[in-house]
């Protein structure tokens, strides 16, 4: 089975979280932390910076790692490498996805999310009180 490995920002501002909604392939319209495949020559935190640029045309600083999760779908293995963000500049252009909000933790679990994401919403919990 094919891996692949990737990247997503946990995009924090106060008590919220930011989320996007595909707006293509196999999940569209499910929600997930944005982000993208890891290129050649890139640590997990350039590709980071430049997926959510691409994607969003935001600038990001990366506070802190918070977890990397891996799960099997039907045709590949997904590497996730998730880390917490904050966004540091640009305007928001949703060029990848069809949706954006920003979400709070409690309402996390009101979204239809990408199978692979729904490990990373419950890291977010178990980290709630730490």
């Amino acid at each position: 089975m094919k891996t692949i490995e990737v990247v997503a920002a946990v995009i924090k501002h106060d008590n919220e979280i930011f989320t996007t909604r595909r707006g293509y392939g196999e999940f569209e319209n499910m929600w997930e932390f944005p982000g993208g495949k890891i290129e050649a020559g890139e640590t997990r935190e350039e590709a980071l910076i430049r997926e959510i640029k691409e994607e969003l045309e935001l600038d990001i600083e990366i506070n802190n790692y918070l977890t990397t999760v891996d799960y099997d779908y039907s045709n590949f293995h997904l590497t996730m490498h998730c880390f917490i963000c904050t966004i540091s500049g640009g305007e928001l252009h949703l060029n990848a996805h069809n949706d954006a909000k920003w979400t709070t933790l409690g309402d996390l679990d009101k979204l239809n999310w990408v199978p692979a994401d729904i490990l990373v919403v419950e890291k977010l919990k178990e980290n709630e009180g730490k």
